[in-house]
């Protein structure tokens, strides 16, 4: 097949006018194109009164060879790559021992599936409930204010990223097309088919739900075995490798192979890794509070007279800004994982503790738009030993039990308009935008909820955002503390080979070992820890898979 791209149509056109567009542009009859498949369409918001969409297409064609010889050396016009997965090593007969996942998010659910799918029939362990329990769980704090620490938005059956807006775009490298082989999956097990071809494909909390119970059926069909409310509270090491976990139960299990696929919210676990020796470091992340609007302002400032088009859809935003002056000079200010159409929710895993996210469903349609608004800090900015790989987790619970001082002590957050937060004066009251934190919200002064350096960058922010999207700084937009889970506030830190770098076995893999930001960068880790530790159990290193783990947490959401 080849691959046309850069092809661009108006907003409103129908799929006769996309092959007449292609037919045109490659200089062909109709009945030389046989196939047209999207690989993927984008819309242009630049110019807002004439929007447009950009195709990239695959296409089969009666004379392939000669299209291609005819458009030698152009951009646009290449065969199209090959992107199917395949196993790097299938099972050996025999095998003795079950590599072990621990954790089923992202990253523990396609670690497990890779293993599953070659023959290794992983074990996989996960402190949660099964995901429709777990959802019960959490409605019991955002209804009626009671927490449940195993079993809440940060740990169960889906990982964080269940209670999101199931964004399914990244920007990490991928040569292998991996992404390809998480989508795919994912609409096998009932996403829609369009996440293949949207430029910022999403799911939603509804679908999500329905599909990590799909794949888990097909884990379990090819001989795996997932087992809830089983948390790893030890390792049994050996000479530098590891030989089995410990589980709360008291149970021991044996194993020569572990992929730790940890949330961002395993703070336990994490101790006992440190104390157990396994290599770690601080690493940077953000905090801040989430910020929301009428989605209707988001849609007008962004699509213009196209607000409200049901082929866009519920506009986001990407925001950046670089203090210049006061105690934020040389801060990023940006707005993080941005939901369309959806609510904040109430994230924390631990009492005492409010923590914010957002979420939204795939049909984005609540009223409110949602964000981050966050402040980038470095290990220097944790209070005590800035090299202790721990101080992160001290840093952020500071200021998860503050919000919740704030909020009242009942796990209502703390919120302040806009305006008053930009005055320097506390909220009494709320205005045009209705809080969607459940189980509720409570009006104060947010200028003691994080330290000042973030509270002088965000306000600096906020009017320099107004600028690129016209209202964001409006009055009665409404702020809620806090939001500290970015990312994992530390590395597992692992070599070339996917294993810990001074324990063997242990390979870390996903957003709490710090090497993944979002669901599809850490199912896409989840694949490489997996495929790693099928190499290991195969001793089968050849050539062409030799080829290095990231060893840096470079892949963003």
């Amino acid at each position: 097949m080849i691959r046309l791209t850069e092809l661009r149509l108006p907003l409103e056109h129908s799929p006769e006018q996309l092959t007449a567009a292609v037919l045109q542009r490659l200089g062909l009859a109709p009945a030389d194109l046989l196939k047209l498949h999207i690989h993927k369409r984008s819309p242009d918001a630049r110019k807002k009164d004439a929007l447009q969409f950009v195709y990239s297409l695959d296409l089969e064609l009666a004379d392939e060879t000669a299209v291609l010889a005819r458009f030698a050396g152009e951009l646009h016009v290449k065969p199209t790559p090959d992107m199917a997965y395949r196993p790097v090593a299938p099972a050996p007969a025999g095998q003795l021992l079950r590599p072990v996942v621990v954790g089923f998010g992202p990253a523990g659910i396609f670690a497990a599936l890779i293993l599953a799918q070659a023959g290794f029939r992983p074990l996989v362990l996960e402190r949660g409930k099964k995901v429709r329990e777990r959802t019960r769980d959490t409605w019991d704090l955002w209804r009626k204010h009671t927490l449940h620490p195993d079993s809440n938005v940060q740990f169960g059956e889906g990982g964080a990223g269940t209670f999101s807006d199931g964004k399914l775009y990244s920007q990490i490298k991928d040569p292998r097309h991996l992404a390809r082989k998480v989508l795919t999956e994912f609409v096998k097990a009932g996403a829609p088919e369009e996440i293949l071809y949207v430029s910022k494909p999403h799911i939603g909390t509804f679908r999500l739900v329905s599909m990590v119970e799909k794949m888990r059926a097909e884990i379990e069909a090819l001989g795996g075995e997932i087992r809830f409310q089983a948390r790893v509270v030890d390792l049994r090491i050996e000479a530098g490798q590891v030989r089995g976990v410990v589980l709360a139960a008291g149970t021991e299990i044996r194993a020569d192979q572990v992929i730790l696929a940890l949330g961002h919210s395993a703070r336990d676990t994490f101790a006992m890794l440190h104390a157990r020796g396994v290599f770690m470091e601080a690493k940077p992340f953000s905090v801040g509070f989430r910020i929301e609007h009428p989605q209707s302002l988001i849609d007008r400032a962004r699509f213009g007279r196209h607000a409200g088009n049901a082929l866009l859809g519920a506009a986001d935003y990407k925001l950046v800004h670089h203090a210049q002056s006061g105690l934020g000079k040389g801060r990023s200010v940006y707005s993080f994982c941005m939901c369309p159409g959806g609510q904040v929710v109430a994230a924390t895993s631990e009492p005492g503790c409010v923590v914010t996210n957002g979420m939204s469903q795939y049909s984005r349609n609540e009223r409110n738009a949602n964000a981050g608004i966050v402040v980038g800090i470095t290990p220097a900015d944790f209070p005590g030993d800035p090299g202790d790989p721990l101080a992160g987790i001290a840093f952020q619970r500071q200021w998860e039990a503050r919000a919740f001082e704030l909020g009242g002590g009942n796990y209502d957050a703390p919120v302040q308009r806009v305006g008053d937060f930009l005055a320097g004066q506390p909220s009494s009251a709320l205005g045009e935008v209705a809080p969607s934190y459940q189980p509720g919200v409570r009006p104060t002064d947010l200028s003691s909820a994080l330290p000042d350096y973030a509270i002088a960058a965000i306000r600096e922010a906020l009017p320099a955002f107004d600028k690129q999207i016209r209202g964001f700084a409006m009055a009665d937009a409404l702020l809620t503390g806090v939001e500290t889970r970015t990312s994992s506030p530390l590395r597992i830190t692992r070599g070339a080979d996917g294993q810990s770098v001074n324990l063997k076995g242990l390979y870390p893999a996903g957003e709490g070992a710090g090497y993944a930001g979002g669901i599809l960068s850490a199912a896409v880790d989840g694949i490489e820890a997996a495929e790693a530790v099928a190499l290991d159990i195969t001793g089968h290193y050849r050539d062409e898979y030799a080829r290095p783990l990231p060893s840096s947490p470079s892949r963003g959401r």
